[in-house]
């Protein structure tokens, strides 16, 4: 809906945001997170960040709509996730005025973050004056303290936990007793830092996350 909204808008008359998101806000879904950027001048590092709708996206690793408060860019928390994540869209789009669909996958503040973007330029004959970036969150996932350096036996195990085997299921795939799974299992958490199974579990896709 936004999209169609930004198409039908002219450079030749500048719109405001709110003519673009405005139609669209009650049909967001709830993990869905909308921001004007407000461009002041060449650098970057100074536009305003201005939340429209926060996200009802909730984790105990991340508070994002306290991080994603409204200041400039160039005080945002996590000047490196703005430098690589953020930023060169920003760019981009001013620049070419068209808009940029896309799945991104960065790091923030030390945790996999994962999300759909599109980034919405406006239509000016001069210079665009601000960009909607709406957002989709997809995953949220915190790394181990310690890298796995896995044997065969535990890469085994770990991909079948991954997969959804229970520890009773893995030992009789792999022809070895229940307790050497549990044992071998509580020792990756342990080492790994994590909480329970669930937490070991999202702790092996956020590190093969990383890696891909």
């Amino acid at each position: 809906m936004m999209l169609d909204r930004w198409l039908k808008t002219d450079g030749q008359h500048p719109a405001t945001p709110d003519t673009v998101y405005q139609p669209a806000l009650d049909h967001l879904s709830i993990k869905m997170r909308l921001t004007v950027f407000h461009i002041t001048g060449p650098d970057p590092l100074q536009w305003e960040m201005r939340a429209v709708r926060h996200s009802g996206f909730t984790s105990r690793l991340l508070n994002i709509n306290q991080l994603f408060a409204d200041c400039r860019i160039g005080d945002f928390k996590d000047r490196r996730y703005m430098e690589e994540a953020v930023i060169p869209r920003l760019l981009e789009v001013s620049r070419t005025q068209q808009p940029r669909i896309e799945m991104v996958k960065t790091r923030l503040l030390g945790v996999s973050l994962g999300y759909d973007r599109i980034l919405l330029p406006q239509k000016n004959a001069e210079a665009p004056e601000w960009i909607i970036s709406s957002s989709y969150a997809r995953f949220l996932l915190s790394r181990p303290q310690e890298q796995a350096n896995l044997d065969v036996a535990d890469e085994a195990i770990t991909q079948l936990l991954v997969e959804g085997a229970t520890a009773k299921e893995i030992a009789a795939t792999l022809g070895v007793s229940h307790r050497t799974v549990e044992h071998r299992l509580s020792r990756l958490k342990e080492r790994m830092g994590a909480r329970n199974t669930v937490h070991l579990v999202a702790m092996l896709m956020a590190g093969h996350i990383d890696r891909s």
